[in-house]
């Protein structure tokens, strides 16, 4: 089992998602689609690794994102001052390392973050069945709290997809897994737009075509685009990116009529005397 090819499917969607590749000091910038490095952190909370922890298996994971909405892109305009009525420090130093004050003074600093809103993303990643088969335990029961890129950016659905809601028959594979490459495996999961957009018009139209195409990017060493995205520490103070071959392509799946939601629980308590706010995310 330990060098089998498996796959794990996930499902991001949210009202806010935020994937930042290039983002730097007060311009925080999203990516039209979930990077590696975001994906990977997720993974990596999960698994309740901390940012100091060794990522290198991770970062092996080959990485398929399909788009099912695009979603609308939203600047939140922020202003940043000091409660003390104090000027703004710099970004330089002095000889002892201390921040220098802004000169001329400066009371009130402007920042602009970027999200992506509404947006549903379908992810696939595949790896040595010895370290996928980790994934969906995790995912299900995080030991840390799951984010869509920041923080602020909580999920509304259900992450993990297992390989009960595929369209097609799944070859032989461990619960939650699929035992195909990704590619394969986003070409059997039914179209998830249609869960957080059942009313727009697009969808109830694509919903009575029965099926919809979607642009997919994929790790592929002999890919003819590039991303910047795989990340080598998330150590705050050493934070660094470096290059991924990649390639774009499209899929064509079904889109079944509006159903309940898969892997969601009930309201009621699940036999647990403790409140956890994530349950109806698992």
């Amino acid at each position: 089992m330990g060098d089998e090819l498996k796959t794990v499917v996930l499902r991001l969607a949210g009202p806010l998602q935020a994937w930042g590749a290039k983002s730097r000091f007060n311009r925080r910038e999203t990516a039209m689609e979930p990077t590696k490095s975001g994906v990977v952190g997720l993974l990596a909370a999960a698994l309740g690794r901390r940012r100091g922890d060794p990522i290198d298996d991770l970062e092996k994971l080959t990485v398929a994102v399909r788009t099912d909405w695009p979603g609308t892109l939203l600047r939140d305009y922020h202003t940043v001052s000091d409660y003390r009525g104090r000027p703004l420090l710099s970004s330089s130093v002095d000889a002892k390392g201390r921040q220098k004050v802004t000169t001329p003074n400066k009371y009130t600093h402007v920042t602009q973050r970027f999200y992506l809103q509404d947006a549903v993303f379908v992810v696939a990643v595949a790896g040595t069945a010895g370290l996928v088969a980790q994934l969906p335990p995790a995912l299900a029961r995080p030991a840390f709290p799951l984010f869509l890129g920041r923080r602020s950016c909580v999920p509304s659905l259900p992450i993990l997809l297992g390989t009960h809601g595929a369209t097609a028959d799944i070859p032989a594979a461990d619960a939650g897994l699929f035992a195909c490459a990704p590619l394969d495996a986003l070409s059997m999961i039914p179209w998830q737009a249609e869960l957080s957009h059942p009313r727009n018009a697009i969808v109830r139209r694509a919903v009575e075509c029965g099926h919809v195409d979607l642009l997919v990017t994929v790790d592929d060493p002999a890919g003819d685009d590039v991303a910047t995205d795989v990340p080598v520490s998330f150590l705050p103070v050493d934070r660094a990116l470096r290059e991924r071959p990649v390639r774009r392509t499209w899929v064509r799946v079904g889109t079944p009529g509006r159903t309940a939601q898969p892997n969601a629980l009930p309201l009621q308590n699940q036999g647990c005397d403790e409140q956890d706010p994530f349950a109806l995310l698992r």
